[in-house]
């Protein structure tokens, strides 16, 4: 039995730490998983810049309020949830994704939480697992599930390996380049097309 594991930003919905750079107008906040492989190295430098400007959780949220699934992606993800068990794995936080499940259908994700100070500050974040997605996959395996991966980011590269199937969907040339070997899409139509036939594997 299969579960088809998806990363949520820049697959189903856009950068939420881009759209916040644009909208507090600090072009520094566009450094995301396509550029920087350590999560944890970007967590905090991130957090050093929302420290810097006196911007809190309050902010974040007002902008992921505005932010909608790419174009496409619910119908895509309501398609895939009709003929596969799904999950999302994101290195995203509760106190950002729900808004987006929301708007998603509500399907199920794993992802990780903030530590907010009572003034909104956000002081910290919690890493559900170490490689997280990697060690979910690997969870999945272990109880008796293959799994299917797609993502564009460096995080998503191991669950995206370890996976029976597994894909890059509208990841960075850069990326692509470095990982030949990984099959890469542009549209929902062709991720779909290419977990359908994984699936006839089953």
């Amino acid at each position: 039995m299969y579960i088809t594991c998806l990363d949520l930003e820049g697959v189903l919905v856009p950068e939420i730490w881009i759209a916040f750079a644009q909208a507090s107008n600090i072009p520094e906040l566009k450094r995301t998983t396509r550029d920087e492989p350590d999560y944890e190295k970007l967590m905090r430098w991130r957090l050093g810049i929302l420290k810097e400007h006196h911007l809190g959780l309050k902010e974040i949220q007002q902008t992921i309020a505005t932010i909608d699934p790419l174009p496409g992606a619910k119908e895509f993800l309501d398609e895939l949830r009709s003929i596969s068990q799904v999950i999302i794995i994101s290195d995203t936080f509760t106190q950002f994704a729900a808004p987006l499940m929301k708007k998603l259908g509500w399907p199920t994700i794993f992802c990780n939480s903030l530590e907010v100070a009572e003034d909104g500050e956000i002081t910290g974040f919690s890493m559900r697992i170490e490689n997280s997605k990697l060690t979910t996959v690997k969870a999945l395996q272990s109880i008796g599930y293959d799994t299917i991966a797609s993502g564009d980011s460096y995080n998503d590269l191991g669950m995206i390996k370890a996976s029976k199937a597994g894909f890059l969907f509208r990841s960075t040339e850069k990326i692509k380049a470095d990982h030949p070997e990984l099959p890469a899409y542009e549209t929902f139509d062709e991720l779909m097309g290419a977990i359908k036939n994984a699936l006839k594997d089953e």
